[in-house]
C-alpha cells in the first residue's frame, strides 16, 4: 500500500464480498483512500492483494477499522439484506460518534430502511439506503447508484459517488433520490422492471425455439442484431453472448444444460406487493414474478406435459424471417409497457410517501451502469424532462407514436401464440394493460353492481353525487 499506516481513510466498507471489494477498489482508483472490514480473513487478504499499490487497506478487527476512518466517519455496508444488516448496525453503534454516516448499499426492503433511518437519526447518526446496480462489473468499473436519505449526509460523499459512477455523456449515473427510504424504493422498482424485461426476453426465446423452430446460431444472430437497433440494452447484449457461450471441451451451448427453474431474491415480489398496496397495476412485473414461481414446480410441469401431450404446439409460420418484424415490434411494445408501469409506480409512490422523486433524473442515471440500461431510457429521460408533471409515459407524444406503430406486431404475436399453444404471458399482459388503459369505459360498473348485490358495498352513479345502494333481491323472482 502506498499510504502510511497512520493514514485516515475517507470511507469504510463493511463486507468484502464481490460487490464490496470491487466497489472499494473503484473508490481507490479515483483517489479516495478506502478501508475494508470483514470477519473473514481470506477476504481481507484478497482485498490487500488486489489493492496493492492503491490507497486501500483491509481490517479484520472492527475497533481498529473504525479508528482509521476520517471524521465524520462514512461507513458503507454491503451485506445480505435482512437481519444481518440490523446485526451489523447494532455492532457499530457503540463505536461511532454522533454525526457519523451509515450507508446500506444492499438490496434492503425499503420498509426496513425507513425503520433503521428513523431509529438512527434519533441516536444522532445519519443513515441512508443506496440502491446499487451493475453487478460485479459495474461495481468495479462504474455502477448506477440510487442514494436516498439525509441530504446533508449525501453531500458529504457526493464527490466520491459521482467519481466512481458510470458515465453517460460525461454525466455520472448517480443522483440524490429523496428523503427516507426513497433510494431503496427506486432500486426495488428498478429490479421489478428487470424481472419483467428478463421474462419478456425468455418468452422471446420460447417463440424463437418452439414457435419459429430456430437454431441457437440463428437466435444468437437475431439478439445480436437487435442489440444494434432501437432495442439496444444490456440485457439483450448479454443474451446474445449467452447464445454463443460453450464450456471448454463441449460442442453445445451451456444454456442447453441449465435447468429451467429460475431463482429470485425477493425484490420483484416486493415491487408487486407495494404496487398492490398502492392500488396501482403493474401486470407485466406481476406475471414475471409468477412465472419465476411457476418455474420452480418442475415435477408438476413434467407431469402436466405428459398428461396434455395430445394437445400439439404448432409452428407459428413457415417464413420465420418475415415474422421477425412482428416479433421485433412486439418486444419493443412490451418493453415500453414495462418501463411505463415501473415509472408510473414511482410517480404514485412519490405522491404517497412524499419522496418528491424527479423521474427524469431517475431515468437519466439508469442510462448507464445498471442492469436495465437501454437506448429507450433516453426517450424516457426526454419525456419527463419535457414534462415534469407527466403522470404516465403512455401520455407522452413520442411514446404514443412508438405504441401505435408497434401495435400490429404485438397483436399478431399474442394472437398467434394463443392459437398455437405458446405461453407468452408477459407479452399478453403488456397488450391487455395497454388496451385496458385506453378503455374510457371499463366493465367495472358490473363489478360494483355485483359487490353491492351480495355485500351492500354501495356504488356511485354517473352524473349524480352521492353513494347508493339497491335492494337487488327485490327484482329476483322466486
Amino acid at each position: 500500500m502506498s499510504t502510511k499506516e497512520n493514514k485516515k481513510y475517507a470511507i469504510g466498507m463493511i463486507g468484502l464480498g464481490t460487490m464490496g471489494c470491487n466497489l472499494l477498489l473503484n473508490i481507490a482508483d479515483h483517489g479516495f483512500p478506502g478501508a475494508g472490514y470483514d470477519k473473514n480473513a481470506d477476504k481481507v487478504t484478497m482485498l490487500d492483494e488486489l489493492g496493492r499499490g492503491k490507497t486501500v487497506k483491509g481490517f479484520t478487527e472492527l475497533n481498529n477499522f473504525i479508528k482509521n476512518l476520517e471524521s465524520p466517519r462514512v461507513l458503507m455496508m454491503l451485506v445480505p439484506a435482512g437481519k444481518i444488516v440490523d446485526d451489523v448496525i447494532a455492532e457499530l453503534v457503540p463505536l461511532l460518534d454522533k454525526g457519523d454516516i451509515l450507508i446500506d448499499g444492499g438490496n434492503s426492503h425499503f420498509i426496513d430502511t425507513e425503520r433503521r433511518s428513523t431509529a438512527l437519526e434519533k441516536l444522532g447518526f445519519h443513515f441512508f439506503g443506496m440502491g446499487i446496480s451493475g453487478g460485479e462489473e459495474g461495481a468495479r468499473s462504474g455502477p448506477s447508484m440510487m442514494p436516498g436519505g439525509n441530504k446533508e449526509a449525501y453531500k458529504h460523499v457526493q464527490n466520491i459517488f459521482e467519481a466512481i459512477a458510470a458515465k453517460v455523456n460525461d454525466e455520472p449515473c448517480v443522483t440524490y433520490i429523496g428523503h427516507g427510504a426513497s433510494g431503496h424504493f427506486v432500486k426495488m422498482v428498478h429490479n421489478g422492471i428487470e424481472y419483467a424485461l428478463m421474462e419478456l426476453i425468455a418468452e422471446t426465446y420460447e417463440i424463437f425455439k418452439k414457435g419459429l423452430r430456430l437454431d441457437n446460431d440463428k437466435i444468437h444472430d437475431i439478439f445480436d442484431q437487435w442489440n444494434k437497433s432501437r432495442l439496444q440494452s444490456f440485457l439483450i447484449e448479454i443474451t446474445a453472448e449467452i447464445f454463443s457461450f460453450k464450456n471448454a471441451g463441449t460442442d453445445h451451448l451451456l444454456l442447453d444444460d441449465i435447468r429451467d427453474e429460475a431463482k429470485s431474491k425477493g425484490t420483484g415480489k416486493w415491487t408487486s406487493q407495494v404496487a398492490m398496496d398502492l392500488n396501482l397495476p403493474i401486470p407485466v412485473i406481476d406475471v414475471a414474478v409468477s412465472m419465476r414461481d411457476l418455474s420452480k414446480y418442475k415435477s408438476l410441469r413434467t407431469k402436466a406435459a405428459n398428461e396434455y401431450a395430445d394437445i400439439p404446439r404448432k409452428t407459428l409460420t413457415e417464413k420465420p424471417d418475415e415474422y421477425l418484424t412482428n416479433l421485433e415490434q412486439a418486444y419493443y411494445f412490451s418493453m415500453v409497457a414495462t418501463y411505463a408501469q415501473g415509472m408510473h409506480l414511482l410517480y404514485k409512490a412519490s405522491e404517497t410517501y412524499d419522496y418528491k422523486l424527479e423521474l427524469d433524473q431517475i431515468a437519466k442515471i439508469w442510462r448507464g451502469g445498471c442492469i436495465i440500461r437501454s437506448s429507450f431510457l433516453e426517450d424516457i429521460y426526454s419525456a419527463f424532462r419535457s414534462n415534469e408533471k407527466l403522470e404516465h409515459l403512455f401520455l407522452d407524444g413520442s411514446v404514443q407514436s412508438i405504441l401505435k406503430n408497434s401495435s400490429n406486431g404485438i397483436r399478431t404475436v399474442v394472437s398467434d401464440a394463443a392459437a398455437y399453444g405458446l405461453a407468452i404471458p408477459a407479452y399478453a399482459a403488456s397488450l391487455n394493460y395497454f388496451d385496458s388503459f385506453r378503455n374510457e369505459r371499463m366493465p367495472s360498473n358490473l363489478i360494483q353492481a355485483q359487490r353491492d348485490f351480495f355485500g351492500a358495498h354501495t356504488y356511485e352513479l354517473i352524473g349524480k353525487d352521492g353513494v347508493f345502494h339497491s335492494e337487488w333481491n327485490s327484482n329476483v323472482k322466486t
